[in-house]
């Protein structure tokens, strides 16, 4: 490969950029190449709506891939949890990097966890997703909490807490931890609790499909695990038919027995965002060795979530 500089179209968010200059490092060292940042702004950066009213899926990937297509880039970085799970041929997922911590976090005022909030706390978040599982743990505990609906970059959710307007919003405990603001965390939420979003904590590195050399060096950041993890929960969530926005949480994960890894477990929940209905399944099985195996354990899933009415509770279905 030329010693030219490769270009990395990434989001303009704090966020973004924080994981994109991280992946920039990495691909430096890989190739041995500078990697310069490409500043794009993406429909869901812009837009004030809701992301389940403007339809979640691809709002914060399609310019992104656009510019790849158009060659303004040579590789990009979403957040997995953002991309559709719809793979276009002209583009190859050239790595999937070891996931961050995948669990969701509390942010609340007074440094409460959770189930200390006060009766009547209203709890900030963007996601139908935590919405469904949160009112649906409230309500099984007897907590009272009220889920408001927010937009906003990560300064915006907290300062929601800060003003006094919110007394604790929900974020992504990877997203916190690559922008250095860990230490405002007062509760991780367990998976037991809520599940993340399918693939949440890991990133997605695209560039284009006929780059053999790119796709070789880009893929030296891959790591196998996560890679068959978020491919058997974003199988099950394109067997539900369900978009990135849709109240649907995923994770895979191992088993192990001392030291030795047994099987792969695969966890998924859709419910109402009131959380007066769920449906909630898990299957075990072998660790896959391929991305076959993984896609088929998720639809596997999917068809047994299917079966007990999980259709019915996501709203619209995507397309």
């Amino acid at each position: 490969m030329s010693s030219k500089a490769l270009r990395l179209g990434t989001r303009r968010s704090r966020l973004a950029m924080a994981q994109s200059g991280q992946v920039a490092d990495a691909v430096s060292q890989v190739t041995g190449r500078p990697v310069e940042l490409v500043e794009i702004t993406t429909y869901g950066d812009v837009s004030r709506e809701q992301l389940a009213q403007i339809g979640g899926t691809g709002v914060f990937v399609t310019a992104l891939r656009e510019a790849l297509l158009k060659g303004e880039v040579d590789f990009a970085v979403h957040s997995l949890k953002d991309l559709p799970t719809g793979q276009p041929d002209e583009l190859a997922l050239a790595a999937v990097p070891q996931r961050e911590d995948p669990r969701d976090v509390i942010v609340a005022r007074d440094a409460l966890k959770f189930t200390d909030l006060p009766r009547g706390a209203r709890i900030g978040t963007g996601s139908p997703r935590r919405m469904a599982q949160l009112n649906a743990y409230a309500r099984s505990h007897g907590l009272d909490i009220e889920t408001v609906a927010i937009r906003g970059n990560v300064d915006t959710r907290i300062g929601f807490v800060h003003d006094g307007e919110l007394d604790a919003v929900v974020l992504a405990a990877a997203g916190l931890h690559r922008i250095g603001r860990s230490d405002e965390v007062t509760d991780f939420l367990s998976v037991d609790t809520v599940l993340p979003a399918p693939g949440q904590g890991a990133l997605a590195i695209e560039c284009a499909a006929d780059n053999a050399d790119l796709i070789a060096a880009l893929g030296e950041l891959d790591d196998p695990f996560t890679r068959v993890a978020v491919t058997a929960e974003r199988s099950l969530l394109a067997a539900l038919e369900a978009g990135c926005s849709a109240p649907v949480g995923a994770l895979a994960d191992l088993l192990a027995d001392g030291q030795v890894v047994k099987e792969m477990r695969l966890r998924g929940v859709v419910g109402t965002t009131d959380g007066t209905r769920m449906v909630q399944l898990s299957t075990t099985g072998p660790v896959p060795e391929t991305y076959d195996q993984a896609m088929a354990l998720g639809r596997e899933l999917a068809a047994e979530m299917l079966a007990q009415g999980a259709a019915g509770l996501m709203g619209e279905r995507a397309l």
